[in-house]
């Protein structure tokens, strides 16, 4: 098969493995920093050994890059921790919609990090988000465990973004599965003071769903992220990462039995174009 047709279908694949780690917030009996923690604990084995064995070498070059990757990891814990609970507070539909709010948030954010100036689209943009999160929000009622559920995933979205803009500043010059095995390294030290006594006393059922998570949903994803991006323009994967939402939301159908509200759908919509037009504008602004 062509390169380039192969790594399509691998990084579709990807973003449907992606999706499917919303799954587990309802899936497993844990709290959303237990899941959190089991998860992290077993991407980052898995990630440090596939370093090891494709690059050779773990090291990072600089000190300063060890205190970056701290950083990283801790608003990786953050995000991680709140991307569960924003899906267990509502449902995994709800959740993954307000999580894609996470490209437009990323504009928003920008002109701190690179010192450009908002243009009007830019503001159109976040105002379709805006109208498309007021549709999925039921009533304005902090009472509303969907309502809950969406300021969880926004306030996870913009951590996300965060977190994003500072590995492209400072972090890029490492593979994905490299950057991601130091991440998650952080979570799970840092999340080991917060973790509860449920997670040492759940059912080998449990752990084998933590194993997966952190394997096939985590450590195999980014590492496959990083083989694509030999053979496919840094937009093509943008485009395609957008597809998560629909992965995740399609899956929550299928195997929860998840039945999303017609304005769910809808502002899911406009959320998701947003965020497609975004990455597209942030491309040919990159490119030029």
């Amino acid at each position: 098969m062509d390169p380039v047709k192969k790594s399509l279908w691998s990084l579709h694949v990807t973003m449907a493995l992606l999706g499917a780690t919303a799954l587990f917030s309802k899936l497993l009996p844990l709290s959303a920093t237990d899941i959190t923690f089991g998860r992290a604990f077993v991407a980052c084995v898995m990630l440090f050994a596939i370093v090891k064995m494709f690059q050779g070498s773990i090291k990072l070059n600089s000190l300063k890059d060890y205190f970056i990757a701290l950083f990283l990891g801790l608003l990786m814990a953050a995000h991680w921790v709140s991307y569960f609970a924003a899906m267990q507070y509502s449902s995994v539909s709800v959740g993954m919609i307000a999580l894609f709010t996470f490209p437009v948030m990323t504009v928003l954010l920008e002109p701190f990090f690179e010192g450009i100036r908002l243009v009007w689209q830019d503001i159109v943009s976040a105002l379709v988000v805006l109208f498309g999160i007021y549709l999925i929000v039921p009533e304005v009622s902090l009472e509303n465990e969907i309502t809950q559920g969406v300021l969880i995933g926004i306030a996870s979205a913009i951590l996300y973004s965060f977190r994003n803009l500072v590995h492209r500043k400072h972090f890029s010059h490492y593979s994905g599965a490299q950057a991601m095995a130091y991440q998650t390294l952080v979570i799970f030290i840092s999340l080991s003071f917060f973790s509860s006594e449920e997670l040492f006393k759940a059912s080998n059922e449990t752990y084998i769903g933590l194993v997966v998570l952190g394997i096939f949903l985590t450590a195999v994803p980014h590492a496959l992220i990083a083989a694509s991006l030999k053979h496919l323009r840094a937009k093509t994967f943008s485009l395609i990462a957008c597809m998560q939402p629909l992965y995740g939301v399609s899956l929550a159908i299928i195997v929860l039995g998840e039945q999303p509200r017609w304005q769910t759908i809808v502002g899911g919509l406009l959320v998701i174009s947003a965020a497609i037009y975004e990455t597209i504008n942030a491309q040919k602004l990159h490119s030029k």
